[in-house]
């Protein structure tokens, strides 16, 4: 479970975030093309399923597997990520957009699940799915604003969070494998 708390310095926090909010959307409105970013993480495979993702400047974030799925436990393994990435961001767009509109948040949590059923991974039934065949989320929120506010704000986080919007629509994916520098193979998947 990810969780944003407040902190007791909420009023220079909220009006941080709102300004520095504010501030990209005016960019984003007097010049449109702005709006466009591309997003980065190069990963590398480092010992046995262990691998390395790193993005911007941040210490390089492990990423592994369970023993049983042949791993060494050091870090979540992809699936997880992408759970926590759900997670955390549907926690931001609530904040993001709490700010915005003056809602008064003192909690959000999210708690993700997704079922997925091996026999995809390994080959083992032509019907399994590798990935998730579902996936569910519970977002408890504390807050002193009514509940028709807070449904504003639902209606807001779940119809504009970025990583909801990844797993619930198709997206074009394009892939690449290059060995020894020479391209062998290229998908696109849409």
């Amino acid at each position: 479970m990810t969780v944003l708390t407040q902190t007791k310095d909420v009023s220079s926090t909220e009006a941080a975030l709102k300004a520095a909010l504010t501030q990209t959307i005016a960019a984003i409105t007097k010049d449109p093309k702005t709006a466009n970013v591309v997003f980065r993480a190069d990963t590398s495979l480092k010992d046995g399923v262990r691998c390395a993702a790193n993005v911007r400047d941040f210490e390089p974030l492990v990423v592994d597997e369970p023993p049983s799925l042949g791993g060494t436990d050091a870090g979540m393994n992809p699936v997880e990520l992408v759970l926590a990435a759900l997670g955390t961001c549907q926690e931001i767009v609530y904040a993001a957009y709490a700010s915005v509109l003056g809602i008064r948040l003192d909690g959000v949590s999210v708690a993700s699940k997704g079922n997925l059923d091996l026999r995809g991974l390994f080959g083992l039934d032509p019907d399994a799915r590798p990935g998730y065949s579902e996936v569910r989320f519970e977002t408890s929120i504390t807050s002193p604003e009514s509940a028709d506010r807070i449904q504003e704000l639902v209606a807001l986080a779940e119809s504009r969070c970025p990583v909801l919007d990844i797993l619930t629509r198709p997206v074009t994916v394009r892939g690449t494998v290059v060995l020894n520098g020479e391209q062998i193979h290229q998908q696109d998947w849409s």
